[in-house]
């Protein structure tokens, strides 16, 4: 794969941003911005997209066919133990912290 990727904002292009000017006087545009791909063993996202707000224009467009990769068509669950309530107070107020533990499989 190649060092860089350009961003998949679909609307990256039309960011009103100094870096993004290319061009000669007279025919300036703005471009999408060019991302260095950073090889890991982790898939990141900021690989693709350079920004936030790139990921998620992305996101809201493409939401429809990125669910219908892989659709879930039953919750997911982890089994636990019983939670454990514990009441807790200093000077000023009390509070409650419940603990959740995850069973060991």
């Amino acid at each position: 794969m190649s060092e860089h990727v350009w961003c998949h904002g679909p609307n990256c292009h039309t960011n009103h941003t100094v870096d993004r000017v290319r061009g000669s006087k007279g025919a300036k545009v703005l471009r999408t911005r060019k991302i260095k791909f950073y090889e890991s063993r982790y898939n990141n996202f900021y690989n693709y997209f350079c920004s936030n707000g790139c990921y998620n224009d992305f996101a809201h467009k493409y939401v429809q066919q990125i669910v219908a990769i892989a659709p879930r068509r039953e919750p997911l669950e982890t089994p636990i133990e019983d939670p454990v309530r514990t009441r807790n107070s200093n000077n000023y107020h009390s509070w409650y912290d419940t603990e959740i533990r995850v069973k060991e499989v």
